[in-house]
């Protein structure tokens, strides 16, 4: 394929994805003006007399925000694949790193989704920790159980918490939601907050007390997973340099004068490196992700071994 033929593919993709991204954008903001109007008929956005600079400049702040939300969760970041193949595929006038791209895209988005979800993992579990110190304050403060989770602010486990302060509020079984909360990933230490209100209803215990050993508890798993995460870090950054150096090495083949992406592309012995080279690249960042995740395993020692 020539680079006229490879231009034009990479100005339509190009093309096709703006129409979607701002497509999109329109369809929601006729959304929010139905929503916030009543109901009412969407008056159309009149182009006349509107400043060309500040039109472009709610174009862009619109597209920064869809990019920072990530696309309502469906795309987000890993749509950066599709230009950087482009890119190749006009550097090296062949088809292959664009066909690699767009095969590499669903790979790059459950990898940036897993990253977020255990971001979020760590988040709530952070929130967790704060929601027992803050509510045993509250108690110890005079205020009765059901007003101290009612004050709280739940941070990160807003998601599901409408069903612990509906239980609270009209006084519903409050351990069963929050054991309903625990099931999201992070918040399992909702299920101690549990047994602890379970406890102090029933026996007359003393729940800032019995929070305040949860919060204790789920501190120092917190500190043993940093700590694990610490050891951890050097195995990461290895792998991440290895995964690095193939392109590292065609960068400075091509600075130093070679063509490294004409001969991967259009050679047969190229061909094979690439093939045996990429089976190998995903090969070798399989294996280390699954030892990060045995190593992380509950009840797996922490020392490392001989």
């Amino acid at each position: 394929m020539d680079q006229g033929a490879l231009a034009l593919c990479a100005a339509v993709l190009c093309a096709g994805a703006a129409v979607w991204l701002l497509t999109g954008r329109d369809r929601e903001l006729r959304r929010a003006r139905l929503l916030f109007a009543g109901g009412g008929p969407v008056e159309p956005v009149e182009s006349a007399g509107v400043d060309p600079v500040r039109r472009l400049s709610e174009t862009a702040a619109g597209l920064r925000e869809r990019w920072r939300l990530g696309y309502g969760g469906r795309m987000g970041r890993e749509l950066l694949c599709l230009p950087v193949g482009c890119v190749l595929a006009l550097l090296g006038a062949s088809v292959l790193p664009l066909l690699g791209a767009v095969l590499a895209t669903p790979a790059v988005g459950r990898w940036l989704r897993s990253r977020r979800r255990e971001r979020d993992r760590v988040r709530r579990a952070a929130g967790v920790i704060e929601l027992c110190v803050t509510v045993a304050g509250e108690l110890r403060a005079g205020r009765h159980p059901g007003e101290a989770l009612l004050a709280v602010d739940p941070g990160h486990l807003r998601e599901r918490w409408g069903l612990v302060t509906a239980a609270a509020r009209f006084g519903g079984d409050v351990p069963d939601a929050l054991r309903r909360v625990a099931r999201l990933p992070g918040a399992e230490g909702l299920t101690g907050v549990a047994a602890c209100w379970r406890v102090a209803v029933d026996e007359g215990a003393g729940l800032a007390a019995g929070l305040d050993r949860v919060a204790a508890a789920l501190r120092a798993e917190r500190d043993q997973g940093d700590s694990l995460d610490a050891k951890l870090a050097g195995a990461k950054a290895t792998a991440l340099a290895l995964a690095v150096l193939p392109a590292v090495g065609l960068v400075l083949g091509g600075l130093l004068g070679s063509d490294p992406l004409h001969e991967l592309l259009h050679t047969p012995a190229g061909l094979s490196c690439l093939l045996v080279g990429g089976l190998l690249e995903w090969a070798g960042l399989v294996w280390t992700g699954r030892m990060v995740r045995a190593a992380r395993e509950p009840g797996r020692p922490v020392a490392d071994e001989r």
